[in-house]
């Protein structure tokens, strides 16, 4: 668990992911947070099914860099957003990151917030030495984010642009 003066980021188990698949305010109760609408994203229930969920429960992968966390706004004592990383560092130390914002918890600057503070607990890591992010060209919100983080546009392909800091 990584915290900032607002906001909780906690790594998700096997067992809690499950419960937020299930989206029955379980994992809320379980954290004594209010309940929040989430509205699971297709592309992230996929990726949750067939990837997140056997890798965080592989014992032998380090489930911190494949497992969903949970942002958590302490003023609202809700779930406000999810952030992970698209698996452990590869030969060269650079991470994936993910993130979504739930819709009426957006313009608040929750995941800007969210966002600094992952990279200064990777930044932490001894294997990472850079994180990437993709973002969709109309994404205006999402690449702000990378951008007040220090991230730098480094490419596109069709409707995505490519975004990268180094932290080493």
């Amino acid at each position: 668990m990584i915290e900032t003066p607002r906001l909780i980021l906690k790594p998700l188990t096997h067992n809690q992911l499950l419960k937020y698949i299930k989206d029955d305010h379980s994992l809320e109760k379980e954290f004594h947070l209010l309940p929040t609408k989430k509205n699971i994203a297709p592309e992230l229930q996929e990726a949750l099914e067939q990837t997140i969920l056997p890798n965080v429960f592989d014992k032998d992968k380090d489930y911190l860099y494949h497992t969903l966390w949970t942002i958590v706004s302490k003023p609202d004592n809700r779930m406000v957003g999810d952030i992970c990383f698209v698996g452990e560092p590869d030969p060269n130390g650079e991470i994936e990151i993910g993130y979504g914002t739930y819709e009426e918890f957006r313009g608040r600057g929750f995941m800007t917030e969210a966002v600094g503070r992952i990279l200064q607990w990777a930044k932490e890591q001894p294997k990472v030495r850079s994180v990437f992010a993709a973002t969709t060209k109309d994404n205006v919100a999402s690449y702000s984010i990378l951008e007040k983080n220090g991230f730098i546009h480094i490419g596109e392909v069709d409707d995505m642009l490519s975004w990268k800091i180094e932290l080493k």
